[in-house]
Parts: structure tokens; sequence; C-alpha cells
């Protein structure tokens, strides 16, 4: 494809920085994407901000099928022109925010493959992980630094990481220098890849109550898990069981906690309300 800067012009467009619109231009950075999310030929996915399509052109030179979902109304008769002829592709304008995958997938398995605005990444990761119709695999750049915060080990532990770490196994699958996109982005960036656990460790009817608990432990990070928790109400000899319980020392910090720990302490304390219901 052309560089974004000349199909661009020869529609008398300019990329949107309200919008994150920074186009990713670099072929081999663009199949090495693709192979970070090991699609083939049966495969179903979703790709959040198509842009100027050099993505999803990747796509369905592989895949079966491609819902391109894109916020800009300017971009679309770019894309129409970019893709139209491939049947596999379908474009949809709209805020993928506001949209439900399932519309499209229904029940069946599809993946998500993308190159997203960095600024609502922390939103549209939230939003398809949290969702009913979760897909099989996450497949993002994003910025290098969110990445390490992503993937963080405990001792560095984040809100983020332990967000995206309960529903899958997630690692960087690569790097992307700036000078990869176009405009060039003030941050080198990563692909991070997200596989989901077949069997979800939570029902979604508790989610909010396990993040409520990792909010809460992390509210205040330099101080330890046992003051933090105060705040939901809990006497402390009660936060002090509960973290015996769960075989966590009491003067230890929210950042070194592994997600294993979070559900057992999450377990342990579902047992003390459903005592005190």
């Amino acid at each position: 494809m052309e560089h974004p800067k000349q199909i661009l012009s020869r529609y008398g467009l300019q990329a949107k920085k309200s919008l994150g619109q920074n186009f990713l231009h670099d072929d081999n950075i663009l199949s090495n994407i693709v192979a970070a999310a090991t699609v083939e030929p049966g495969d179903q996915v979703l790709e959040i901000g198509p842009g100027l399509g050099a993505l999803t052109h990747h796509l369905s030179e592989v895949v079966a099928r491609v819902i391109a979902v894109e916020l800009d109304q300017r971009l679309l008769p770019v894309l129409e022109a970019q893709l139209g002829g491939r049947p596999n592709v379908t474009i949809v304008h709209g805020n993928i925010l506001e949209l439900d995958p399932q519309t499209w997938f229904g029940e069946k398995p599809y993946k998500v493959v993308a190159n997203v605005p960095y600024y609502i990444t922390g939103a549209i990761l939230e939003h398809l992980l949290s969702g009913k119709g979760k897909p099989q695999m996450i497949v993002v750049t994003v910025q290098k630094e969110v990445a390490e915060r992503i993937t963080a080990q405990p001792g560095d532990m984040t809100l983020l990481a332990v967000s995206v770490q309960l529903y899958g196994d997630v690692q960087v699958a690569g790097e992307i220098r700036a000078g990869a996109f176009w405009p060039r982005p003030d941050v080198d960036s990563a692909i991070l890849r997200i596989e989901l656990k077949t069997q979800p460790p939570l029902a979604p009817s508790e989610e909010k109550s396990f993040f409520r608990l990792v909010r809460t432990g992390f509210n205040q990070k330099r101080k330890q898990l046992q003051k933090n928790l105060r705040a939901l109400g809990l006497e402390r000899k009660e936060i002090l069981d509960l973290l015996r319980s769960a075989g966590i020392a009491p003067q230890r910090r929210a950042e070194t906690l592994s997600i294993e720990e979070w559900l057992g302490l999450y377990e342990e304390m579902r047992q003390v309300e459903e005592l005190h219901s």
C-alpha cells in the first residue's frame, strides 16, 4: 500500500490527534502482528480502528472474515476504496466501546487484531475482557510502557496487570519503533498478545466484587495491604484473619501479590460475606 501521507493527501485529509491516529505502514511489522495472532484460514477477526486499511489488507489475505470497526467517518471512503472487492471484509462505522462483538460473531470464536488508538487502550481491553462474548485472543499494539505494566510480575504488579492477566496469558510478541507509524508518535510501541483462558477463573457475576477488592488493595501503593483493605469497612482483626487464611503476610503490598493470591483472598472474603448474609 501507499504511504499514509500520500493516501490522506489524495482525499484532502489529515490525521486527527484527537482520535490518536498514528497509521502503521511498515509491512514487516504488519506481518508480525498477523503472525502473533496465529490466524488461520477459517478464523474470524475483529479489527478495531482499521484507519487506512493496511492491517485489514494483511488480515484479509489469510482469514475467513474481518469485521473492521472505524470511528472516524472521514476514513470510510478510503477504506471502501482500499478494500472494496474483498468479500471477506465488512467495514462498520461506530465506536467499539458502544458495540457488542456478539452482534457479528454470536457464540462463535473470534480473535481481535488491531492497531488501537493509545488513549483508549485500557477502555478497549476492559470492554473486550468484561463482555459476555469474549474473544479467543487479543493482539494489539500498545505503548511500550503500557505493555510493560500489563505484563508485570509479582513484585511490580499493577492494577492494569491484574485486570488483564486475570483473563488470559499475556506476553510481548514484538517491539515497534516509532518510525513504523505516520505521523510518528513520541514513544516506541509493542505488540501485546493476550491468549484468553478457556475456563474463566470467576463467574461474570463475581467480577465486580473481585475488582472492588483489587482496586482497594492498590488504592495507596506504598501502604501495606492490611491498611488499604480497611477501606472495605472491615475491622483490623477481620483483615488479618482473612490474609492469614489466604496465606498472605499482612505486611505485603498489593504489587507483590500474584493473580492466584488475589483469587484466594477474594474466595476467603466471599465466604466471610456469605456467613454474615
